[in-house]
């Protein structure tokens, strides 16, 4: 016998999701009565509206992203019967709606016409002071204002407060659904990471600054507080924990700082409020969008991924000194493998490097890593990036399973062999001379080409071997000196003390069959000189003689380069260029087992 839809209808369901003197029903059981697109978003990301019925009342609601295939697939339509598995209630412009996170199509039931003659969910406001709308409008449906509690005073703000109404935790939006154009919105949000305090300095302005990674079921957002509200909101987040936040200002989101996929980001104000939830359970721990180590070839350099894998190898701690800030910096190389078969470079950095006990073997899952290219893919994690040892996730449970049954013994294909992209023309670890990339025309094609080559320098060009560049971290940019002690960076808009200088190097190589001129940038010209752009640039001033000795020891020198070949144009004229990204110093044991490979090679028959 076939069940009659009307008697499976969660009645009065929908009224009781937003009072909570009335009994809830769990997974209530609604008819879909109308489902629209919603105008296309500033980030032109499709969503939908969709209006349920339990008889009794019909409600608007916003279907999460997530959604969107049940729509599109056709399952999700007029007529038809859900249950919803998810929701988070809110109230827009005196109207009550539902953002909904997860719903199932119950197909069983089929479709029909409306069923009964419900009417519209309103906020007791819009009861009183106007007649029931006899229309469904989609206007100022999306990112408008909801009705919350008032904004309290702004002497009471700025720290964790535990006397906010349960109103206005009623009203919770979900991060997603966050714009410049919401206002009066709370979110209930996990801590992922925080970052350190860090400060700035300029000629007219110093300051400091912190940020935190916030994660509900829709997406997450970044935030930051500037000087005062460093000093008050920075020892009240802590990562992993869940707070209600609101009262922040929302802009466009800053890619060059942030690793999360939102346009948006926020800034917390004087009367931002913030709350540590009691209930912590509701709101998810870590988002992962994973690429298999096998994939990296294909990801474009500077990327922000999420990555999992087996830790193979830790190495020990090591120091560098930054670029930029003359500072040293700790860290230390990982070594990840997974199922694909292929291993990774990976770099943590400061005090994740210092105090990293991870033991081999454990599944390590990485949020925020950027992919290099430097000898070939390695990745490094960001400050803004977290690590998850062993954690209770299918892919992790996968990965385990894999490694002990056969993976612990299993032979890896190293990223650190390959380099540039998987359709290079030439095979990225393929070695040539001088004479093959030039009969092979090697870069002549629209393509970059990748390859390696073995040569010694033969000559350095010391005209404009390196520039004045910008000091603000991530520009190197060409700085242009205005006055003593001004040096101006266009696209920074700022004016420095002092520039750093960069090498911008051309060299002439040679092996047994010819001669090349390969271009070389900043980390390569450091290795090949073995000393800074701007140790070099005092060397010179102080003793030109001891500077011309440094050059003639940088000459003569044979090299394992990686290189790049590439059309350039230079007014009316084309010419390839050989661009060095990477060099290391000659390995006899690699190098000779290459060469008595090749010899075998040979048919001698």
């Amino acid at each position: 016998m076939a069940l009659d839809p009307a008697s499976q209808v969660s009645i009065g369901a929908l009224s009781a999701i937003f009072d909570e003197t009335k009994p809830q029903i769990p997974e209530p059981l609604v008819q879909c009565v109308q489902i629209k697109p919603l105008p296309p978003q500033q980030n032109n990301q499709e969503r939908f509206r969709a209006v349920f019925s339990d008889i009794s009342n019909y409600v608007q609601t916003m279907l999460a992203t997530q959604l969107n295939h049940k729509v599109t697939s056709g399952l999700l339509r007029k007529g038809c019967f859900v249950k919803l598995k998810s929701f988070q209630a809110n109230a827009v412009k005196g109207k009550k709606i539902l953002i909904i996170l997860d719903l199932d199509v119950l197909q069983d039931l089929g479709e029909s016409e409306k069923l009964g003659e419900p009417r519209p969910l309103e906020s007791k406001v819009e009861e009183e002071e106007k007649p029931q709308p006899t229309t469904i409008s989609s206007n100022g449906f999306y990112g408008s204002k909801p009705q919350v509690a008032p904004a309290p005073s702004p002497h009471r703000t700025q720290t964790t407060r535990t006397g906010l109404s349960s109103a206005a935790h009623t009203t919770i939006y979900p991060i997603e659904a966050i714009s410049p154009y919401s206002h009066k919105w709370t979110i209930k949000a996990r801590c992922t990471s925080k970052s350190t305090i860090k400060t700035w300095h300029n000629r007219n302005t110093e300051g400091k600054l912190f940020s935190v990674n916030l994660l509900d079921d829709s997406g997450e957002i970044r935030a930051t507080g500037f000087n005062d509200q460093c000093d008050m909101l920075y020892d009240v987040f802590q990562e992993g924990s869940v707070y209600y936040i609101s009262n922040c200002r929302v802009q466009i989101a800053k890619k060059q700082f942030t690793n999360l996929n939102n346009d948006y980001e926020l800034t917390f104000e004087r009367d931002t409020i913030v709350e540590k939830a009691e209930d912590q359970s509701d709101v998810p721990q870590v988002r992962f969008n994973f690429t298999t180590i096998s994939d990296l070839q294909s990801v474009e350099k500077d990327t922000t991924i999420d990555v999992i894998g087996v830790l193979k190898e830790a190495g020990e701690v090591s120091q560098i000194v930054s670029k930029t800030t003359s500072k040293p910096y700790n860290k230390r190389e990982l070594t990840l493998v997974d199922n694909t078969g292929y291993s990774v470079r990976l770099t943590v950095w400061g005090n994740t490097a210092l105090n990293f006990n991870t033991l081999p073997e454990s599944v390590m899952a990485f949020k925020g890593v950027k992919v290099s290219d430097f000898g070939g893919r390695s990745l490094s994690l960001l400050s803004s990036g977290s690590i998850t040892v062993d954690p209770d996730i299918e892919e992790a449970h996968k990965l385990k399973g894999w490694y002990d049954a056969q993976g612990r013994d299993g032979v890896f294909t190293s990223h650190a062999s390959m380099s540039g992209t998987a359709t290079s023309a030439a095979r990225p670890d393929h070695f040539k001379t001088i004479a093959q990339v030039r009969e092979e025309q090697l870069g002549m094609s629209d393509e970059a080409v990748y390859f390696s080559l073995k040569a010694t320098v033969i000559y350095i060009k010391q005209d404009n071997i390196c520039y004045p560049a910008c000091l603000s971290e991530g520009c190197n940019k060409k700085v242009t000196e205005l006055d003593p002690g001004q040096w101006r960076c266009e696209r920074c808009d700022k004016t420095h003390p002092r520039p750093e200088y960069r090498y911008i190097m051309l060299v002439n190589v040679s092996d047994h069959t010819g001669q090349l001129w390969l271009s070389c940038f900043d980390d390569v010209g450091r290795q090949m000189m073995g000393t800074t752009a701007d140790q070099l640039m005092e060397l010179r001033q102080a003793d030109e003689r001891a500077a011309g000795e440094l050059f003639q020891g940088a000459n003569c020198r044979t090299w394992s380069f990686r290189c790049r070949a590439k059309i350039d144009h230079f007014g009316d004229q084309q010419r390839v260029r050989y661009q060095v990204s990477s060099a290391r110093a000659i390995n006899y044991s690699e190098e000779a087992s290459r060469l008595a490979e090749q010899i075998d090679s040979y048919n001698l028959s």
